[in-house]
């Protein structure tokens, strides 16, 4: 996130907003909290149309809206009337979709919405090492759903949305990456972004409810350094695919390194953008993922404006511009330089 001029004591109302608009997930991933957790009711698991347009309205700054969270946006009944709030107030918008899901007359539902993007989460290029990452998902029915996408949007004339995959970098998975550039090209998708796995969960019990997660992160997280070399030879070849095929793509940092100065802050979130849960909880950012590890806020308690510039939000964004950031902000992948 490029930082702007902004007041550190006393930020602006944020112009970016990722809201989790269902908790509900049709897939268990393996790198994924949902998969440590009961399974959520895809009714119970909705934010309320509602809150969203209340939230929304709250914000009138607002320039990019993110409708994703831990749960899959395509079971979210509201999806398509919380696109339509965000184009008809000339808001940028977008989500990430696991796109099993993903017909044909979805596809062109959304080309049709007027959605400004559309990540697919696609992190293997065969079905074994695929399926078993995405528990519960087809390899060949996603990679037709993503092609029919890119179909529906060329038969629409449509810029958009932007199409881009999101392939989660792992041990487990890494060896298939220059294929999967070399399979997207062939589709005609727009961009591949590949990024490590989003936390290490330091900050957790090791025999608390996080203990699979942490535990699956551990053995499979790149940044350890176990397999570097090997990770860096796949990332040259999947560079070297891209520009033989002319796919655009995102490589991550394989090293943590020391938060760079961003005007005294270690990450921008606290002051540009804020992540919001299906059932109403402010947190910092996305890459928390548990709403229990940092919540600033209950929408309903309180106005979005009241928590914002409240003391959670104050003393946070404090710690993290000290030597002493807090302690769920240690293991993030975005603040250690390595997502």
């Amino acid at each position: 996130m490029t930082p702007l001029p902004v007041d550190l004591d006393e930020p602006a109302l944020p112009p970016h907003l990722q809201v989790e608009i269902t908790a509900a997930c049709n897939l268990r991933c393996t790198m994924c909290l949902v998969r440590y957790r009961p399974p959520v009711n895809k009714l119970a698991g909705a934010m309320p149309l509602g809150l969203f347009q209340r939230l929304v309205g709250d914000l009138p700054d607002l320039r990019r809206l993110t409708l994703q969270g831990l749960g899959e946006p395509l079971l979210s009944p509201y999806l398509l009337d919380m696109i339509r709030t965000a184009v008809d107030r000339r808001i940028t918008v977008g989500f990430n979709s696991n796109a099993t899901l993903l017909s044909r007359r979805r596809a062109e539902e959304l080309v049709d919405s007027g959605v400004d993007w559309l990540h697919v989460s696609l992190d293997g290029a065969t079905a074994v090492t695929y399926e078993n990452i995405r528990d519960g998902a087809h390899f060949a029915g996603v990679v037709e759903n993503l092609a029919g996408l890119v179909t529906a949007k060329r038969e629409a004339g449509s810029s958009t949305p932007w199409i881009r995959v999101v392939f989660v970098a792992m041990r487990g998975n890494v060896a298939e990456l220059p294929g999967l550039v070399r399979l997207l090209a062939g589709i005609g998708v727009d961009e591949l972004h590949v990024q490590n796995l989003s936390h290490s969960f330091s900050d957790t019990d090791p025999a608390g409810r996080y203990a699979g997660i942490r535990t699956f992160t551990a053995g499979q997280a790149l940044w350890t350094g176990a397999d570097l070399d090997h990770a860096a030879a796949m990332f040259a070849e999947a560079a070297s695919a891209a520009a033989e095929t002319g796919l655009r793509l995102r490589l991550p940092g394989l090293t943590v390194t020391e938060p760079g100065p961003l005007d005294g802050r270690g990450c921008s979130w606290p002051w540009e953008a804020v992540y919001v849960t299906s059932a109403g909880v402010v947190q910092p950012c996305c890459m928390v993922m548990g709403d229990d590890r940092a919540t600033l806020g209950q929408l309903g308690e309180q106005t979005f404006a009241e928590i914002w510039h409240g003391p959670g939000y104050r003393d946070f964004r404090r710690r993290l511009m000290s030597n002493d950031p807090p302690e769920v902000c240690r293991g993030c992948s975005l603040y250690r330089g390595t997502f």
